[in-house]
């Protein structure tokens, strides 16, 4: 397969999945398209490759890279933000990683990674959140946090459509919302911005579906679905029934319910069942400190899933050291969660672990579990010894503050020193 101006490596082979069973078949030399991303994406980009590398070549594997691009990269190469190549290599080959992009004022999209994700339909954005010895945390226990979002991914704010103050639009949309449907005591007189959000059954029941899977497939105990389906009743209320719902139908055997679990099994949960749950978004917010270990998988729409994730990962240090991915009908594209600071692009100081760690849920996707625990024992001792980057320097004492490149550097010591 050939690209505009993409080179596809000789020497690695694509990834491949069975339209059947939705199984990856993968390589030992698998060619991975990354995007190094904007501002600090030129510093953690490279450095996370080469921690990536280490780790599949002390399993005995090796990636062939493929330099995609979107964001600054993409105008420079192909005048254009996000080029048809890099979504079609994405797409080709199955798995891919980046960096953090930038959305330019005027750039035509909302933002270049919501755009990636909704051309790709990569519908559950799954962020783990877990503390790594020796990271400076705000809480007492940030050990308690082991958490993993389901996000979705494609509806709610992602897909939401508005109409601005002043426009032909929106007095268009007032005037329905008033005399077509009765809502005439709602909106305040004077100038008004109106939005809407979907929330379908569809979206919602592969969302959840995913969640209960991976509890399944990695012995959680509950899957928690967050909404604020007390006011709105009909979206956010509805994610919740429809959760419920797909979890009957679906996984009926195998997973129980709150009322169920005291019921019938006077609050000890059985090995072999797995509690789905629900609460309030506000009411979740504080649990995340209050009872912490209470929660394992969550499931939840796009806009809760992202205050709750970034609210988790302060927990734990920070979003810095928070890892991200994105997945869809065989489909994963890594990313870190924080954004791309500009102002440190170059400076070789910022934390690669965040993109490290994404690289690790890479792995884990395509079944390399052993590579993938190889990272994060490595990146934890290295922490843990006092080798880190500025940010976590500042926090610490007595610690050796590196470079982003040396940072990584000693990442790739430790995977071989624990290999």
């Amino acid at each position: 397969m050939s690209y505009d101006q993409i080179e596809v490596p000789a020497d690695g082979e694509k990834i491949t999945v069975d339209e059947e069973t939705g199984e990856l078949s993968v390589p030992d030399n698998p060619i991975i398209p990354i995007i190094h991303g904007d501002g600090i994406g030129t510093d953690v980009g490279p450095a996370a490759q080469k921690v990536l590398d280490a780790a599949a070549e002390a399993t005995g594997r090796s990636v062939s890279w493929m330099r995609v691009y979107a964001g600054a990269s993409a105008r420079d190469k192909y005048d254009e933000n996000l080029p048809v190549d890099t979504v079609s290599a994405i797409r080709d080959h199955r798995v891919a990683i980046k960096g953090p992009l930038t959305t330019p004022v005027g750039a035509g999209f909302r933002s270049l990674n919501v755009a990636l994700r909704k051309k790709l339909d990569l519908y559950a954005n799954v962020r783990p959140t877990y503390h790594l010895d020796g990271v400076p945390s705000p809480v007492k226990n940030p050990a308690a946090m082991d958490m993993v979002t389901f996000r979705e991914n494609t509806e709610d704010v992602y897909a939401g459509i508005e109409w601005e103050a002043g426009t032909d639009e929106v007095q268009k949309v007032k005037e329905f919302v008033e005399e077509e449907m009765g809502h005439d005591d709602v909106i305040h007189d004077g100038p008004v911005g109106i939005g809407i959000k979907p929330i379908t059954e569809f979206g919602t029941k592969r969302l959840v579906r995913e969640a209960i899977e991976y509890a399944i497939e990695n012995d959680r105990d509950s899957v928690t679905l967050v909404h604020k389906g007390n006011i709105m009743k009909f979206t956010e209320g509805a994610f919740r029934d429809w959760g419920y719902e797909l979890a009957e139908e679906e996984f009926g055997d195998v997973t129980i319910t709150e009322d169920e679990l005291w019921e019938e099994y006077d609050g000890e949960k059985p090995e072999d069942k797995i509690v789905v749950k629900d609460r309030i978004a506000d009411n979740m917010l504080q649990q995340l400190l209050t009872r912490t270990a209470d929660y394992d998988v969550i499931a939840t729409m796009n806009l809760n899933g992202d205050y709750m994730s970034d609210a988790a990962g302060a927990q734990i240090g920070g979003l810095g050291i928070a890892p991200g991915a994105n997945f869809g009908e065989g489909l994963c594209l890594a990313e870190p969660v924080h954004g791309s600071a500009p102002k440190y692009a170059g400076e070789d100081k910022v934390n690669p672990t965040a993109m490290i760690l994404s690289g690790r849920l890479m792995f884990e996707y395509m079944g390399w579990k052993d590579a993938g625990k190889l990272i994060r024992d490595a990146v934890e001792k290295t922490i843990s010894e006092g080798d880190v980057t500025y940010d976590l320097h500042r926090q610490i004492e007595g610690g050796n503050k590196l470079a982003t490149s040396e940072y990584a550097e000693k990442v790739v010591e430790n995977i071989h020193e624990l290999a």
